[in-house]
């Protein structure tokens, strides 16, 4: 009898030793691959695989049909968890409940899930940024140059490339804009161009349009979501014959776009970024959920990350200071 009970314990656990024995596999979800800030997680997060000795993998989940698709894959392929940054952050409760299903640890990165009422969901841990205080370091980074520039406040059209259907993205503009009005800028040189999607070319028609509309203002500053929207605004800016000492733009991500700006010959009205870390946000989510998976360690409910600003001048000095 005892004998029988040992080899039928023996039995049901062969399915777990099974699947112990062969390669932990952690996914790493992102909405947007092609964008540099998505392929330095990636990077990151395949270094946190290589010393914790578990297998990344990674997809692009561009819509809701492809994250659902993409989270079965991932049980198919008997995946402990997955960290994500969804296209829409409303698929919230959905991906909860499909991880759960699927008995999958999830945890979100750089965009926070919520729920059918716009909560945040409680039971997925988060790593992120404050999006108004990121975005109050922007603003009050203008502020300094404008000031050093000798420029009156009164006189700067403000340009705030609005993404406001992601709450990050209206978060991080609408503290530099804050931060602007607090310092002495007025309110009414304010100018929200809206744009379409998250890239340049979007930024681009968005500030191109604000600009015909605006013609009174001659000296120029600009921020968005990200370094891409800062960057359209330069462009759109450029063709109409704005240059660097009438443009001023900060970003916000310390991508390879900004870097790229930043080796141009001559300085353009990009200014800087303030560069947030893609190596915590990946490496670290990724170990996090490596762990909660396998040792049962939780990560904490929320992890915010701070950003610093870099500029063409400082540039080497903070990327060493990052660990980039």
């Amino acid at each position: 009898m005892q004998r029988r009970t040992i080899l039928s314990l023996a039995l049901a656990a062969a399915p777990f030793a099974a699947r112990a024995a062969g390669p932990v596999k952690v996914g790493f979800l992102v909405k947007q691959a092609e964008e540099p800030w998505f392929q330095d997680e990636w990077r990151f997060a395949e270094a946190a695989a290589k010393d914790k000795g578990f297998t990344l993998v990674k997809i692009g989940v561009p819509n809701g049909e492809k994250t659902m698709a993409a989270i079965d894959n991932l049980a198919a392929q008997k995946a402990v968890g997955f960290v994500i940054c969804a296209p829409d952050v409303k698929l919230g409760v959905a991906i909860n409940r499909a991880a759960k299903r699927h008995k999958l640890k999830v945890m979100s990165v750089d965009d926070q899930l919520v729920d059918g009422a716009g909560k945040p969901i409680a039971d997925i841990p988060h790593m992120g940024i404050s999006g108004y205080e990121i975005g109050k370091q922007v603003g009050q980074g203008l502020l300094a140059e404008i000031k050093a520039r000798g420029w009156k406040l009164d006189e700067v059209g403000v340009l705030r490339v609005a993404y406001d259907q992601l709450p990050t993205g209206r978060d991080r503009t609408m503290g530099a804009a804050d931060a602007l009005k607090a310092g002495g800028v007025p309110a009414g040189n304010v100018i929200d161009a809206p744009q379409a999607k998250t890239d340049t070319e979007s930024a681009f028609n968005a500030a191109n349009i604000a600009f015909t509309k605006n013609a009174k203002f001659k000296k120029w500053v600009a921020f968005g979501l990200n370094d891409e929207a800062a960057l359209g605004a330069v462009r759109a800016g450029e063709g109409r014959g704005i240059k660097q000492d009438a443009m001023l733009a900060i970003g916000i991500g310390g991508s390879q776009t900004a870097l790229n700006e930043f080796t141009k010959p001559t300085p353009t009205g990009f200014f800087g970024t303030v560069l947030i870390s893609p190596k915590r946000h990946g490496y670290e989510t990724a170990a996090m959920v490596f762990e909660w998976a396998t040792q049962g360690k939780a990560p904490p409910p929320v992890t915010l990350t701070s950003g610093i600003l870099m500029t063409r001048a400082n540039q080497a000095e903070i990327r060493k200071q990052m660990g980039l």
